[in-house]
């Protein structure tokens, strides 16, 4: 019923416990209404003037009023833990989602992480105040009421206490159905989610290829299929609280038929047939709450374990050294390997020394992407690694990942101005240094094309950017951090048109000097600008050079360039 990693949320004991306590409040406030119900209504049945009730009227109101001042205490208290757990997993999602790297990200799949970070966490937040309230509820308010039911009368106590399990156990049948059903949905909402977002971002591409209405097609397919299976779990969550409504109503007309009988034969006295029968609907109303929030809560425990298993996910670990910043002194000394599912994808014998560009180049997946991603300490290598003379088991070290600026092929344009994305890494930025980062990364047009300058909002359905202005919002960010001096490039023009990107490399080489360089392109024209290059064919390296050195050789490099310019006349 209840997700195991609830129980180790910060602050959970003391929550329970304070819901512990208010629920027992609210049995005691509901025992008080019937009691007082009861007693007006009987006093009343004898003869007595109703001025003369006023008494317990009044607390009968009074209790009425504390009753429903839980559980609106309870909601309050419930509101505010649930935002902040849901906060705290977030924080521990993207730290994890950081620290692990992009592989992840490509193993669970672009759309789905980002639904899972936003609207999962919303869910994750519904699951924890629905299901803290209602178990709480449903474990303590019915208990109290049978008490005073069998002091009133024992029959109906026990009528209430033989039906109580039987509901339960109808509702765990019904629970696995309903849970099976919502797994099913769940895994065809993260179909949907990577499905819709992976086509959204290639749209341009399907377009100019003519498949754009083919895709159209398998996302409403696919669309398809998340509507029935939320269908079918409808089916079961509608027959499942109709079968529950259907037997806790008819279990509380035994025992108002079973009292009426026992009345008219003078088997009981009105007050307590009357306590007892107004007692009985609220002793089934937990189980029946829980049971109707069941269904709702699916949903949350299903992204909760989904978010439980990639915070699970195994980190790469390693003793921890302290690495200067980078320097002409400096070096890397790698001899290693990297594999994916035992099988190796890439090995690398080579030594690096102070302020060096390294354009890395090779054709779609020859292991460049797996090399700059073992630089940045988000893939665990087998062999020796030596950092100014010293040896790691990865690059998963903080001094060297701190020093690190990282450009990718869709660089991030987060929900805020562009002088907040520009300044995100270091926002102790000046007025004065935003304008020259804004000069240097060509972003000048841009600023006076928008409505609000550099203040304009950016992301989230705002201002829309195309590939060319993103890419310059991370060269932007690279200019203004001077500090770190390693950058890495993975295919960071990649999707941009030719004449973009041959603008964007003006704004980028001189962000280069005095800095280490790894940068990975099947584009040719970078390599003139690189003081060495690294071939990689099938994750080995198989050359390394200068431009002219490669080209004289007649190798391996030269045969790559004659490849890709055949592909690209092609």
């Amino acid at each position: 019923m209840m997700d195991k990693a609830i129980i180790g949320l910060p602050g959970i004991k003391k929550i329970m416990g304070m819901l512990a306590g208010l629920s027992v409040l609210q049995a005691l406030f509901i025992i008080g209404q019937a009691y007082t119900l009861a007693t007006v209504i009987t006093n009343l049945w004898r003869g007595e003037l109703l001025l003369d009730q006023l008494e317990m009227i009044v607390a009968f109101f009074v209790i009425y009023l504390a009753r429903h001042g839980v559980t609106f205490v309870r909601d309050k208290i419930l509101d505010k833990y649930s935002a902040e757990q849901a906060g705290y997993l977030r924080q521990l999602l993207l730290e994890k989602i950081f620290r692990v790297g992009p592989q992840i990200v490509q193993k669970q799949g672009t759309g789905n992480m980002t639904t899972m970070a936003l609207d999962g966490i919303a869910q994750v937040e519904n699951y924890i105040h629905l299901i803290l309230a209602k178990m709480m509820n449903m474990m303590i308010v019915p208990w109290p009421i049978l008490a005073v039911v069998f002091y009133f009368d024992v029959e109906s106590g026990i009528v209430l206490l033989l039906v109580f399990p039987l509901i339960i156990i109808f509702m765990i049948i019904l629970g696995y159905a309903a849970q099976a059903k919502a797994d099913r949905q769940y895994k065809a909402f993260q179909i949907l989610s990577n499905h819709f977002i992976d086509s959204l971002r290639g749209i341009d591409t399907l377009k100019m290829f003519g498949l754009s209405k083919k895709y159209g097609r398998g996302i409403y397919s696919t669309s398809e299929e998340f509507r029935k299976a939320t269908m079918s779990t409808l089916k079961v969550a509608i027959l499942s609280t109709f079968a529950l409504d259907f037997f806790t109503t008819l279990s509380v007309a035994i025992v108002a038929v079973l009292l009426g009988l026992r009345l008219i034969n003078e088997g009981i006295l009105l007050f307590p047939a009357l306590t007892v029968l107004i007692l009985s609907p609220e002793y089934f109303l937990p189980v029946r709450d829980f049971a109707s929030d069941y269904h709702a809560t699916l949903d949350g425990k299903n992204a909760m374990t989904a978010i439980r298993e990639i915070l699970e996910e195994p980190e790469i670990e390693g003793e921890q050294i302290s690495v200067p910043t980078w320097s002409e002194d400096s070096s890397v000394e790698m001899e290693m390997t990297v594999s994916y599912d035992e099988q190796e994808a890439l090995a690398v014998d080579y030594t690096v020394k102070g302020f060096k560009k390294i354009g890395i180049i090779g054709m779609s997946g020859s292991g460049k992407s797996t090399f700059i991603n073992t630089l940045s300490g988000f893939l665990q290598p087998t062999g020796t690694i030596q950092i100014n003379g010293e040896s790691v088991a990865n690059f998963a070290q903080k001094d060297w990942q701190k020093q690190m600026i990282y450009i990718p092929q869709n660089p991030y344009v987060f929900q805020m101005s562009l002088r907040e994305n520009i300044a995100f890494y270091t926002p102790e930025a000046s007025e004065a240094d935003i304008l020259e980062a804004v000069r240097v990364a060509g972003l000048t047009e841009l600023v006076a094309e928008l409505p609000e300058g550099l203040d304009t909002q950016l992301g989230g359905g705002a201002r829309a950017l195309s590939g060319g202005q993103a890419q310059r919002i991370a060269v932007a960010r690279a200019f203004l951090d001077k500090e770190r001096k390693i950058l890495l490039l993975d295919e960071p023009t990649a999707h941009l048109d030719i004449e973009t990107e041959v603008e964007l490399k003006e704004r980028m080489v001189p962000l280069m000097e005095n800095r280490l360089v790894f940068f990975a392109t099947h584009r040719l024209h970078w390599m003139h600008q690189m003081d060495e290059i690294m071939v990689i064919e099938d994750g080995k390296v198989i050359e390394v050079g200068t431009f002219d050195e490669l080209t004289a050789k007649q190798g391996h490099f030269y045969a790559l360039t004659q490849q890709m310019r055949r592909e690209a006349n092609e």
